[in-house]
């Protein structure tokens, strides 16, 4: 790997963004070993923690993709969803996915860590989508995912404006779930990993597929689900255990 360092666990893997001297941006060979990250993970499902560059002075979890490239591509790249077409790979993981955003989550930056399950940030975040002052759209997921997450109107004013939102906002807007002192941010997001981590594997791969189907798929989709779970081994022990407990417990 040359753009990512790896540190795995026994069921997570943590990917740092390794691209500091440009910010993270986020160029052809960032998504190729990105894509070979979610292969491993396909196969050999655990949570990921995604986290970017972060130093006592500053942290960049990605400033966009990279320009360079951008400049280059014409028509079939567009339509061949590089960048998009990641994104949606990984928000499609078996386990669910956390981003530690610490500093700058711009651009594609931003798409990738809106494609995550859970978002969590450090005070100095920032988050926003600045495509239409370059002449593009924001194409990988923030014109829908964001409105999913913010709702419709400030996802407007983020993508119209190049409005930028700081921790703080994005918290009040739901984008992220907590806030940090940039040096406890990792310490964090192993924290919302353990939780993850303490419940059912195949209950948890089935809660996000239900999660992610269409509205008119249910409630017929829940029902089919939850119907694979009652039949399962874990679901007789787990519940058995629980119902010992409670008449130790009596």
């Amino acid at each position: 790997m040359t753009t990512l360092i790896l540190r795995e666990g026994a069921d997570r893997l943590h990917v740092e963004l390794n691209r500091p001297d440009v910010r993270n941006a986020i160029n052809d060979d960032m998504v190729d070993e990105l894509h070979a990250v979610c292969t491993s993970l396909e196969r050999e499902p655990r949570i990921l923690i995604l986290t970017g560059t972060s130093t006592p002075e500053r942290g960049v979890f990605a400033a966009g993709a990279d320009i360079r490239q951008l400049l280059e591509r014409g028509r079939d790249e567009a339509l061949a969803g590089i960048n998009s077409g990641l994104f949606t790979r990984i928000a499609r993981l078996p386990m669910p996915v956390i981003a530690a955003v610490d500093g700058f989550a711009i651009g594609g930056g931003a798409e990738l860590a809106y494609a995550a399950d859970i978002r969590i940030a450090s005070t100095r975040a920032v988050f926003g989508n600045p495509e239409t002052a370059i002449g593009i759209l924001a194409a990988a997921g923030a014109t829908w995912r964001l409105a999913e997450l913010v709702g419709e109107p400030l996802a407007k004013e983020i993508l119209f404006t190049g409005r930028r939102l700081d921790a703080e906002e994005a918290l009040r807007c739901g984008l992220v779930a907590s806030v940090h002192a940039p040096d406890q941010l990792a310490a964090a997001a192993d924290t919302v990993a353990d939780r993850i981590a303490g419940q059912d594997p195949l209950a948890l791969r089935v809660s996000k597929r239900v999660l992610a189907a269409p509205r008119d798929a249910h409630p017929l989709v829940d029902e089919l689900a939850q119907a694979i779970l009652f039949e399962s081994d874990a679901k007789t022990q787990l519940m058995t255990r629980f119902l010992n407990r409670s008449q130790e417990t009596r």
